[in-house]
């Protein structure tokens, strides 16, 4: 079984450009997803239901947006076990992403910077995979904007994105917190973040009625935020009842890994040192908003206790991303295993 060999996979693994290995591990799960072989991949994860944003959820334990940005390997990634999966960012037009090299590992501090840039093939092409995906569980649709589009024009593109994938998502996050495209982290601000909901929601409502089902909205915010600015996302969460927020994005801060190789290069940190930044935007987001809007927590989860800490500091469900890479899929049964027991 690769759960247990996946140490020594991964140290033959990391003597490889990261983005190749990234590729080509993509390239092997969607075979092994078309097969059915991924099943094989991982140990059982037991299940944790619990619903969430009026959803049923088999176990809190999700993969995060960014690993599977096409939606080409929702099958594979699935059958690891997830308890949801959640595959993007998109933009309404394919578009490379920033320049090569664009990802760097920092083992020492079990963590990755990325400065990817929503590299995509387009909604099109994305929701071509996800249709051709057999996978009938929970699936989150996480939606950009080109990094072309002025961000005065930012809501067209989300808008045309949100009416294309709408009938394919269990729900669909917003994403505004990638520090890899230029200015997107303004419409955090609160008059920007307040017009972008306000006509999201208006779109998400006509579209209920078309489709005859509501598909919840969740917003996916950065770590990288003081007090005052998280109040003030949580107050516009609420005043336009978003159905959820993802808790965070990667972060800019080099404090945890200064003086290591790659720490200085541009672009999100992700992996062990977000985890205190994340968990704590969890607890003071929690705090405003208790639990009218659910709180799907990522940022660092390497281990069953910091599934527990999460949970713990309010989020409802959580994310891995760069703890699945460094840890493989026992983590997931761990984290959903942890889950289990707290709520037991």
């Amino acid at each position: 079984m690769l759960s247990s060999l996946y140490p020594l996979v991964r140290s033959l693994l990391f003597r490889i450009d990261p983005e190749k290995v990234h590729h080509l591990t993509l390239a092997a799960l969607g075979a092994a997803g078309r097969s059915g072989l991924a099943g094989m991949l991982g140990p059982r994860v037991p299940d944790a239901p619990r619903t969430v944003m009026g959803l049923t959820f088999r176990n809190p334990v999700g993969l995060a947006a960014g690993l599977d940005k096409d939606g080409a390997c929702i099958d594979g990634f699935a059958a690891l076990g997830f308890g949801f999966v959640e595959v993007g960012t998109v933009t309404p037009r394919a578009q490379p992403g920033n320049p090569r090299p664009r990802m760097f590992r920092l083992p020492e501090a079990n963590a990755i910077i990325n400065r990817m840039g929503f590299n995509n093939q387009g909604v099109d092409q994305f929701v071509k995979n996800v249709q051709a995906a057999r996978y009938r569980g929970v699936l989150g649709l996480n939606i950009g904007k080109n990094a072309d589009t002025p961000i005065e024009r930012a809501a067209e593109d989300y808008l045309y994105c949100l009416e294309r994938v709408y009938p394919f998502a269990s729900y669909v996050t917003i994403n505004i917190s990638s520090p890899n495209t230029k200015n997107l982290r303004q419409l955090q601000g609160a008059g920007e973040l307040d017009a972008l909901l306000a006509a999201l929601k208006d779109k998400q409502q006509r579209l209920a009625d078309m489709h005859g089902k509501l598909v919840p909205l969740a917003l996916k915010i950065a770590p990288d935020l003081d007090d005052e600015q998280i109040k003030a996302i949580a107050d516009t969460l609420l005043r336009h009842q978003i159905e959820g927020v993802i808790a965070t994005n990667t972060t800019l801060s080099r404090t945890a890994v200064a003086g290591l190789p790659h720490a200085d290069e541009a672009g999100g940190l992700s992996g062990k040192p977000v985890f205190d930044a994340s968990t704590e935007v969890i607890r003071k987001l929690h705090a405003e908003v208790g639990q009218t809007v659910p709180i799907i927590g990522v940022g660092g989860i390497f281990s069953g206790e910091d599934a527990r800490a999460k949970l713990a500091a309010g989020a409802s469900l959580m994310q891995l991303y760069t703890g699945f890479i460094y840890r493989g899929p026992a983590l997931i049964a761990e984290c959903a295993a942890a889950a289990r027991t707290r709520s037991a």
